[in-house]
């Protein structure tokens, strides 16, 4: 049996290149991808160019274009709202669970949320306030990551994963966006705090106008572009 290699093998690497050209705009909406073109840029062979087509397919970035072969995925009103009608549910059974474990007294829990939540919305306002957009949408992700993970339910955060890949596309458009912008962090002291007062309605309203509103923004920036 071989050992298994830690540096991440071809296939890995084609896909998050690929992936992240997709997510950050290098490559459009509606772009067509040559397979052959994409191997000789990268420097590697057809095989992990395919492989890793494959799993963009999954994560709903690239599809199938008839005769011409595989395309970026359009970024559709249809898309947005079927993955934030899962986000929503996800996130307020995160927070719920957040709760229902500090309602048990779980003191390390309770400082690891105060401490780390405190720490990632301070990073995201300067980051917002100093116009860097792509760490804005790191931040973010890592804000509701830490709620997953202080959920107790390792099947939240893989469950999520490949809807934020797919919304990272225009997260960063999002969080500069006039109505938007710091108003995502304002938004996400809100539940932090609520969360640590263990204020259960309050929170789930919190977490559902957060959602809902990430929605709403996202749809009128889509609108914006096809206008």
């Amino acid at each position: 049996m071989r050992k298994v290699q830690s540096a991440p093998n071809r296939v890995e690497q084609v896909y998050a290149i690929l992936r992240d050209s997709i997510c950050d705009g290098t490559f459009e909406s509606g772009m067509h991808l040559v397979q052959e073109d994409l191997a000789a840029r990268l420097a590697v062979s057809r095989q992990p160019v395919q492989q890793a087509m494959l799993l963009l397919k999954a994560d709903g970035l690239v599809i199938e274009s008839g005769t011409r072969g595989l395309c970026v995925a359009p970024m559709t009103s249809d898309n947005i709202v079927h993955r934030y009608q899962i986000r929503l549910q996800l996130d307020r059974l995160a927070a719920a669970l957040v709760l229902e474990r500090l309602g048990s007294k779980a003191v390390g829990l309770m400082q690891r949320l105060e401490q780390e939540g405190w720490a990632l919305i301070d990073q995201g306002k300067q980051a917002q306030r100093s116009a860097a957009a792509g760490e804005a949408v790191r931040l973010d992700m890592a804000f509701h990551s830490l709620i997953y993970d202080c959920s107790g339910n390792p099947l939240i955060a893989p469950a999520l994963e490949p809807h934020w890949t797919f919304l990272r596309r225009v997260m960063t458009s999002i969080l500069l966006h006039a109505d938007r912008g710091a108003r995502v962090w304002d938004e996400h002291q809100v539940i932090l705090e609520l969360l640590l007062a263990r204020e259960a309605k309050k929170v789930d309203r919190a977490v559902t106008a957060h959602i809902v509103g990430a929605q709403d923004a996202l749809l009128r920036a889509i609108q914006l572009r096809q206008g």
